[in-house]
């Protein structure tokens, strides 16, 4: 069931949400301060891809440098994926074979928000 949900999330909103996850990464890496945003960017794009399968959690080492990287990252870039997320989620919604992506869209809200400090983990 993973891979048949996969399969229609890359084909209705995966690849253009890891599209934009790979254009803010390679904004990030344009300045040298910025590359850990860029790297996460890219990270999170490959979940984004194929997201049905992995889950997101905390890691427990994270401390203040991953806060404060998440505020910049926020100003970067987090809001306006947020956002795509958001709009994403709620068009998916709207039909009835779309609300199982639409929702799995909106648990991927947190990690576009702020995603320093967190881990993306195999569901098995």
């Amino acid at each position: 069931m993973r891979s048949i949900l996969n399969v229609i999330w890359l084909v209705l909103s995966g690849f253009w949400l890891a599209l934009g996850y790979v254009a803010a990464g390679i904004v990030c890496c344009l300045l040298i301060w910025t590359i850990p945003f860029g790297l996460a960017s890219f990270r999170i794009a490959r979940y984004a891809l194929w997201p049905f399968g992995r889950t997101v959690t905390d890691r427990p080492t994270a401390g203040l440098p991953s806060m404060l990287g998440n505020v910049v990252w926020f100003l970067v870039a987090g809001w306006w994926l947020a956002i795509v997320h958001v709009l994403t989620g709620v068009v998916l919604c709207a039909t009835v074979i779309g609300i199982p992506l639409g929702i799995a869209n909106f648990k991927l809200l947190p990690v576009a928000l702020l995603p320093l400090g967190r881990q993306i983990v195999e569901t098995r």
